[in-house]
């Protein structure tokens, strides 16, 4: 497997855990205010391959405990399982970043019990999903069945919005708290514009729309908090 990036360490992807991020190429969403838009189309150089990471896993053991998978959009790799299961048997945590649009994919991990925490983006309400993720006409029946797959419990997992302010507004997180209502937590992520990101024009929301945004949330998901807010 070609794998085009590796965080060799970091205290913040993983929630508990010393882990290392391995960063794959490839999406099928067209967000606007992507910070990894070089791996949307997986055409970027290759930093390492799967042999090279467990040799470099193998190396670590005991100054890290968890790997992080992020993307890009990881599980439209279908070699993905077998590196969770070699990865996992040199006794590491995973945690899976993805955006729900391949639910059985998802449900095959965790059946088999590869996955230890996952992270699923959500990008809006759904009556401006399709605009936030760069995909008009998106069939938001998949990243629904994903969110209901997390929520029945059979890993440990969390919702998150990366939030801008020419993208997301008070009705957004009503009808974002009305879709996944009594979920376990969710993250409000502000938007910190760098020069990867594909469009400009974006902007970061103020600090108390953030927090404005959050307790909406709170109102069906009293586990809301924020992230990178200044």
């Amino acid at each position: 497997m070609i794998i085009h990036g590796l965080q060799k360490m970091t205290l913040l992807d993983f929630p508990g855990r010393v882990a290392c991020t391995v960063f794959l190429g490839g999406c099928d969403m067209r967000c606007p205010f992507c910070h990894n838009a070089e791996l949307i189309d997986g055409s970027a150089p290759a930093a390492l391959d799967d042999q090279e990471l467990l040799r470099f896993l193998g190396r670590r053991k005991g100054l890290l405990d968890g790997v992080a998978i992020t993307g890009g959009e990881p599980l439209l790799r279908s070699d993905l399982a077998p590196l969770l299961r070699e990865i996992r048997s040199l006794g590491y945590a995973v945690k899976l970043d993805t955006n729900g649009t391949h639910p059985d994919r998802l449900n095959a991990l965790l059946e088999e019990g590869l996955v230890d925490y996952a992270a699923m983006d959500i990008k809006n309400s759904p009556e401006r999903y399709a605009e936030t993720a760069g995909v008009p006409g998106l069939d938001l029946a998949p990243v629904r069945e994903s969110a209901r797959l997390l929520m029945t419990g059979k890993t440990d997992y969390e919702f998150r919005t990366t939030v801008v302010d020419e993208l997301h507004d008070e009705d957004s997180f009503r009808g974002i708290g009305a879709w996944l209502h009594g979920a376990k937590r969710f993250y409000l992520q502000q938007f910190t514009d760098r020069d990867t990101v594909p469009f400009g024009g974006l902007h970061a929301p103020s600090a108390e729309k953030m927090r404005l945004y959050a307790r909406i949330l709170q109102a069906d998901i009293p586990e809301t908090a924020l992230r990178g807010v200044e």
